[in-house]
């Protein structure tokens, strides 16, 4: 995928449409498709770019060796530029192809032809880092301060920084041939939980069998019936207890894994090594740890009403993702979402709008509906100042749909806008920041349909709330309740503690009384949900959702509130890419994340709409 694209499946909340034939790619109508003709007029055009990208190789090999000399280091970086912009353009374009039909073999070819000719020019040019990093502090110092060289200072920083932790090319080398095995425990898992797992069929409200897999379970999930719920959940479960140990050991290696890429790369800890790169201290991953841990009262009384809605005799965590609010029938045709979603974008100005409006809208920048073969989910793909592309599978009758819409849009906007703004070596900007635009636009579109139809509709605001309060609650309590877990597991290995199956469901069970167990009845089997979470596989990422989530409410409360000077700080952060760090650029916005402002905002605001689904419900 080339950078900037973002993905995120979307899970109906309502009844499941009726099943119709999908049509094959070359029967959806064209308007409904996106335009890729700003890449490229059509696939010849696209081989004659791979013919001169191929051209390209041998291009940075007369740089070998001068790099110390900041004319020649100037003109090298330039070099590199040019082969990125176009390997960018070309892999934007051939992944593009493959989504909206991945049963298309000359779009596969494609793909993969692109795909060995970058890992050649990778490999190339694996000596031009290294190279770098051996230019001692003094002439480093002269070299980047020569005016040639100014446009290229942000980069050169980025690099230079991490030079504490190159090693020795020896020691590279091996660090590189240790890269597949440490990827292991990653693969291991995704294949066993993915294809070996078996979990067999359920009962539906009918007494028809559903297929029962990762997809099905989220679904089963959302039944009214108690019964299907929670049939499925302790199905679901038993294939992980059958496989603990496995699972276990499979965690394990991994935990280990991170702790040896730390030591190795001489950083204090493994949360260190993964906090480095967006220069976050370890005091803000601990302060939003402590701040949720402070106000889990309202999550509790959530659950509390969970349970008296549903007329449960007891809450589980089969309950915990049924809507309140179900069978909200409201189809919202393609063009009407379009509408919807630039008036809630409303209150970040007219170019927004209007940018958003034309490419949702006459430049086909989105690929609504599904087809044949097409990719499931959604995401934004973006290249340097080409159209930032959306592929939706778009339904009439799901408002989460809507919602989608307007995530992707956040991540079109942001790309939009970085990229005009900034040079290439400075435009994309880090995962850390792309769920903030996202999730802006989602808070923008809750706040737009409150104030609207939903304002008189009692059913449909309840929905909206409900809505709102799960997000909040899977975005910021259960990821950092995550959070939580991957410190104390890294933390116990570094301490020479046996990571055993034991360990896990103890230090798991500790976070669930902690976080859920006032009212949640914890099920042994909850205690392997640790063992079947993705994102263990790439530690200390999931923190980086509840601070994407808790800035996006504190920059919608203040746009909304038409505080002086917000929309225009919203811009600025829009526009700066990847040119500051992350937490630097946030406050650009406005919004400090070192401090524990955000995220008690955030929480009074879960706690506020929960008191209103309260007095609704009731």
């Amino acid at each position: 995928m080339a950078r900037g694209a973002f993905s995120r499946q979307c899970l109906a909340m309502v009844s499941k449409p009726t099943p119709q034939l999908l049509p094959a790619r070359h029967e959806v109508r064209e308007e409904d498709t996106w335009d890729l003709t700003a890449l490229f007029p059509g696939p010849s055009a696209w081989e004659q770019s791979l013919t001169e990208l191929r051209g390209m190789k041998g291009r940075m090999l007369p740089w070998r060796g001068k790099l110390h000399d900041s004319k020649e280091l100037s003109m090298a970086l330039a070099q590199d530029r040019e082969i990125d912009l176009l390997a960018e353009r070309l892999g934007q374009y051939a992944s593009l192809r493959v989504a909206e039909d991945e049963g298309d073999g000359a779009a596969r070819d494609r793909s993969l032809r692109l795909d060995h000719l970058l890992t050649e020019l990778s490999e190339e040019t694996s000596w031009f880092l290294p190279e770098l990093m051996r230019i001692d502090d003094e002439a480093w110092a002269k070299i980047v301060t020569d005016p040639c060289l100014q446009e290229w200072a942000g980069k050169l920083e980025r690099i230079r920084r991490a030079r504490p932790h190159i090693l020795q090319d020896g020691e590279e080398r091996l660090m590189a041939l240790a890269s597949p095995v440490l990827g292991g425990p990653d693969e291991i898992f995704s294949q066993l939980t993915n294809v070996d797992f078996l979990f067999g069929k359920v009962k539906d409200e009918n007494g028809g069998d559903v297929e029962l897999s990762h997809g099905t379970f989220a679904s089963l999930l959302q039944r009214q019936s108690v019964e299907v719920r929670r049939n499925a959940w302790q199905q679901y479960y038993r294939e992980f207890e059958q496989h603990a140990f496995t699972l276990s050991s499979t965690l394990a290696a991994s935990v280990k894994g991170d702790v040896f890429r730390a030591k190795a790369r001489r950083h204090a800890s493994a949360r260190d090594f993964a906090l480095f790169p967006d220069r976050v201290p370890g005091h803000v991953y601990d302060r939003l740890i402590r701040v949720v841990r402070e106000n889990l009262a309202p999550l509790q009384k959530y659950h509390r009403l969970r349970k008296k809605i549903l007329r449960l005799d007891s809450l589980r965590a089969a309950d915990l993702q049924v809507p309140l609010v179900p069978n909200i029938q409201k189809k919202t045709t393609f063009e009407e979402a379009i509408h919807l979603v630039v008036g809630a974008c409303r209150p970040l100005g007219e170019e927004y709008g209007g940018v958003l409006s034309e490419g949702m809208g006459r430049s086909r920048w989105v690929d609504r509906y599904e087809n044949k073969g097409k990719r499931s989910g959604a995401f934004s793909s973006g290249s340097y100042r080409n159209p930032p592309y959306i592929l939706m599978n778009y339904r009439e009758d799901v408002l989460s749909d809507v919602y989608t819409l307007a995530h992707e849009a956040g991540h079109s906007m942001h790309t939009w806008m970085s990229h005009r703004a900034q040079r290439f070596q400075d435009a994309h900007y880090p995962i850390f920041l792309a769920e903030v635009a996202s999730t802006l636009n989602e808070e923008l579109l809750t706040h737009h349909l409150l104030e609207g139809t939903a304002r008189t509709n009692t059913q449909l605001r309840a929905y909206i709330l409900n809505r709102q309060i799960d997000d909040i609650r899977g975005t910021l309590y259960r990821q950092v309740m995550f959070a939580e877990f991957e410190q104390k597991i890294h933390e116990a290995e570094e301490k020479g503690l046996a990571l055993t199956l034991d360990f896990f469901r103890i230090a798991y069970r500790e976070l669930l009384e902690s976080y859920l167990g006032e009212v949640l009845e914890i099920e042994a089997p909850l205690e392997l949900e640790c063992l079947r979470i993705p994102h263990f596989y790439s530690a200390f990422y999931v923190y980086k959702y509840a601070i994407g989530l808790s800035a996006s409410i504190a920059l919608s409360g203040r746009v909304l509130a038409g505080e002086a000077g917000a929309v225009e700080k919203v811009h600025a952060f829009l526009r700066s890419g990847g040119s500051r760090p992350p937490l630097e650029t946030l406050r650009i916005a406005g919004v400090d994340m070192e401090s524990s402002e955000p995220v008690e905002a955030a929480l009074r605001l879960f706690s506020q709409r929960v008191d209103e689904l309260e007095s609704i419900l009731e």
